[in-house]
């Protein structure tokens, strides 16, 4: 009964300690999920009003906003592109790195756009702005090779994989339709039995090579008749006649014949 007891009260815990730690897990998403929403709508904001500055205003702050949007803009393509890509194909974990580090640098120069736009001594920042625009050239250039690197290799990849499957879908198709293969072999067989003797004629008399005329009386012959693939003719019958027993060979063994006496 102790033992039941205790059975259950340890149940009873590890479910408990279960649902106290889904609920954790479930607030820590949700709150991600807010966070990460909050994120998006205050960067959707501050590109809008970046690009409102950008067309709006003229002088120094029109040229930092643009500055800043075409930096934003660089820097947030190639990292999607980049975490888009890495998922499909590990090789681009380096690349990955580079482009932290790159936007390291990516985040100081926006930062310090950023207190530039506040700042009022506008001949100063006139002064900063050819350096700020060589800088800026300078990151947005790398990503855009991180980026445009990155996709022209899964764009390769993606033209490998379809011409390997163009080439087995031939394959099968050619499988699929195996009755046009053997309606093709009798026609060719056919074709090269009626050209053959035709072609052996040609080439014999191209050749130069006749056939010797044959020779007086040998018409008769077995041997002529052979060589012309017919059968040989067949030889005129003899007469029957009664073999002469005086021709005959004789054996040690056999007796002399008897002469035949008349009375």
């Amino acid at each position: 009964m102790e033992a039941a007891i205790t059975i259950l009260a340890l149940l009873f815990v590890a479910f408990i300690a279960l649902g106290v730690y889904a609920t954790v897990k479930a607030v820590g998403a949700a709150k991600r999920g807010v966070d990460r929403t909050i994120t998006q709508a205050r960067r959707t904001v501050e590109d809008t009003t970046l690009r409102a500055k950008s067309f709006g205003q003229t002088g120094v702050a029109g040229e930092l906003a643009q500055l800043r949007l075409a930096l934003r803009t660089s820097m947030r393509a190639t990292q999607d592109a980049l975490h888009a890509g890495v998922a499909e194909d590990s090789s681009l974990a380096e690349s990955v790195g580079l482009f932290r580090r790159l936007s390291a640098h990516g985040l100081e120069l926006d930062d310090e756009l950023k207190r530039l736009e506040r700042e009022p001594d506008r001949a100063t920042v006139a002064a900063l702005l050819p350096q700020l625009k060589e800088r800026t050239q300078r990151i947005t250039h790398s990503a855009d090779s991180l980026r445009w690197a990155a996709r022209d290799r899964a764009r390769q990849f993606a033209d490998d994989d379809l011409d390997a499957l163009n080439a087995q879908i031939d394959i099968e198709a050619g499988a699929l339709r195996h009755w046009t293969v053997e309606e093709q072999r009798p026609q060719q067989a056919s074709g090269a039995a009626s050209q053959g003797p035709g072609a052996g004629a040609g080439r014999t008399h191209d050749a130069g090579v006749d056939w010797p005329e044959p020779m007086a009386g040998a018409g008769s012959s077995s041997t002529a008749d052979e060589s012309w693939g017919g059968p040989a003719r067949e030889e005129a019958p003899q007469a029957i006649t009664a073999p002469d027993p005086h021709l005959r060979t004789r054996y040690p063994w056999q007796k002399a014949a008897r002469p035949e006496t008349t009375n």
